[in-house]
């Protein structure tokens, strides 16, 4: 397996080097919203120290992560008024992972609502109204 990038998009994210909508952060993990949602409300949930994936993280990041998904995902549940929500995480180039930095993918679902294809960049004022509205659902 190749060594985790420090440049990685997450990685500056972190840092505070590319800007993002954040959501939720502790002091072990960080939930901000994805920039191309394939559903209203679609956000991501990384650890704040490096790994690649499920396949290199230590049980303590997977313990942290799994639990902010978990809250997030309720959030995103009330916040949207979902029927569902799904959660996805890819592994390697190989199983669909882009960006190689552990991270799940929180997206609210609605019955009979299909996920937008991938790709698309969002509209960034309603990706900030959708963040306020899990926020409030957090409080």
């Amino acid at each position: 397996m190749t060594a985790y990038d420090p440049d990685n998009i997450f990685a500056k994210i972190l840092r505070g080097e590319i800007p993002s909508t954040r959501v939720y952060e502790d002091d072990e993990t960080l939930a901000f919203m994805d920039i191309m949602p394939r559903a209203d409300g679609h956000l991501l949930v990384i650890p704040k120290t490096p790994c690649r994936n499920l396949l290199d993280a230590s049980p303590q990041q997977l313990t942290a992560v799994i639990g902010t998904a978990q809250k997030l995902a309720k959030a995103v549940v009330t916040a949207f008024d979902a029927d569902g929500v799904t959660v996805q995480q890819f592994n390697e180039a190989a199983g669909g992972q882009e960006v190689f930095h552990l991270h799940f993918h929180i997206l609210p679902r609605h019955d009979g609502v299909a996920v937008r294809a991938p790709g698309t960049m969002g509209d960034f004022e309603l990706i900030a109204e959708h963040a306020e509205k899990i926020k409030a659902a957090l409080a």
